[in-house]
């Protein structure tokens, strides 16, 4: 379960690969050494998915009734993991494009750092929910792609995204079943309308609504904070437990009440919350938020 964190190290990769290896999240540490509390580090690195699935190799040829060997059938291609699609030319260039307009229109971090959080932690849920290792990567493969849609707008961004998403997964010749698991889940990430319709979504959904912390604020200047940047301006350490034994997933987080109110928190995230009890809930779990060392 994720009752413990870890410190980010000097080498990102390394930090990663230890995090995935124990089912931990890293904690991400300041510009001054202090432990920030959120989940991977600042830019994730390639190494949160260097696992690629084996793949069943092909028979070898067999000769029959002295006739030539029969030639083998091609080998299966590997199934597509979350390190091809960040190295995916337009998944790169589209989520830099979607951060760049959701700075212009004044909203918090939602580029490659958000991504690979999300990412990690939906992968790390399923993990430690006893999932089979490639639907959590197709949780991680979702939970990176999530946001892409806002490179054509904020308004109506999950279906830009699942649409975008659909036709690069094509592309790429993956399993139409799991693209429809990936984009379902991209299409049901964001309040009010989207529901837990499988695994990959209920995870991503919690994982998405968890990244809630002071490294997302974009705007330099504090006096033209939104309540959406005094919020998150606000929250010093935000960690995520999955305890499979007691079936609960518990979203922890420290606020500086000075700077937002917890009673702020809950106007933009009341909805939020009731959608990962939701996803919780469909993974046969019980969801529960703890603000500075009390249950709410």
């Amino acid at each position: 379960m994720l009752e413990k964190t870890i410190s980010g190290g000097s080498d990102p990769e390394q930090v990663l690969e230890e995090a995935l290896s124990h089912n931990v999240l890293p904690a991400a540490k300041a510009s001054n050494g202090a432990t920030q509390g959120v989940a991977p580090p600042a830019t994730p690195s390639p190494a949160e998915a260097e696992g690629r699935l084996a793949v069943e190799p092909a028979p070898a040829p067999t000769a029959g009734n002295g006739a030539a060997a029969i030639a083998a059938t091609p080998s299966t291609p590997p199934l597509l993991a979350l390190r091809d699609v960040r190295r995916e030319p337009r998944v790169k260039t589209y989520i830099d494009k979607a951060n760049q307009q959701m700075a212009a229109i004044g909203y918090t971090e939602h580029g490659h750092r958000h991504a690979g959080i999300v990412a990690t932690i939906a992968r790390v849920i399923l993990t430690n929910l006893g999932r089979d290792a490639r639907q959590t990567e197709l949780a991680a493969i979702a939970g990176y792609l999530h946001d892409m849609g806002c490179v054509v707008n904020r308004a109506g961004h999950v279906e830009a995204g699942a649409l975008m998403a659909f036709q690069i997964l094509s592309d790429l010749k993956v399993d139409p079943a799991e693209i429809g698991d990936i984009v379902g889940a991209i299409g049901n990430h964001e309040e009010p309308h989207g529901l837990p319709i499988n695994p990959v979504a209920a995870a991503v959904i919690i994982a998405d609504k968890s990244d809630v912390h002071f490294s997302r604020v974009q705007n330099p200047d504090p006096a033209a904070y939104d309540i959406h940047d005094k919020v998150n301006a606000a929250v010093r350490k935000s960690y995520l437990h999955v305890d499979a034994e007691a079936k609960r997933i518990r979203l922890e987080l420290e606020i500086d009440t000075e700077t937002a109110s917890v009673m702020e928190y809950f106007e933009i995230f009341i909805f939020r919350m009731v959608m990962c009890r939701k996803a919780a809930e469909y993974l046969g779990c019980k969801f529960r938020l703890s603000i500075n060392g009390r249950d709410v």
